[in-house]
């Protein structure tokens, strides 16, 4: 019986895949696990071009978070300057079927949405 009280009041237990979707959809990830995994390894700035309109303080930060997860590679090289380079990790690159699916709905559904909403907003 505590086992069920738990189940309804634990995020967690109610819908397992919470944790993953607050590691995988927060913002600015996916952004940044698309480009890294379409464009391979790139520099902080050549992210910083391609995902338009995050401040290098977010970028940053994200950046280090999908590297604590395990999802982003950092290689570090001594030169004169130093070089940073980042990339999808293997963990992270498991996740492009997810992301397929996910393009597929939205090209699928997308403009449901949409009308939807305008449905909504008009009412």
């Amino acid at each position: 019986m505590r086992m069920k009280a738990e189940a309804t009041t634990d995020p967690a237990l109610a819908c397992p895949i919470g944790p993953v979707v607050d590691i995988v959809f927060s913002r600015w990830t996916t952004p940044i696990l698309w480009s890294l995994h379409t464009h391979g390894r790139q520099r902080f700035v050549e992210l910083e071009r391609r995902i338009t309109k995050i401040t290098p303080k977010v970028l940053t930060q994200r950046l280090r978070q999908l590297e604590r997860d395990g999802l982003v590679v950092r290689t570090y090289h001594p030169e004169v300057p130093p070089r940073v380079e980042y990339e999808i990790s293997e963990l992270g690159r498991s996740l492009a079927p997810l992301f397929a699916h996910l393009a597929d709905w939205s090209a699928g559904h997308l403009d449901e949405v949409e009308r939807a909403r305008r449905a909504y907003d008009a009412a």
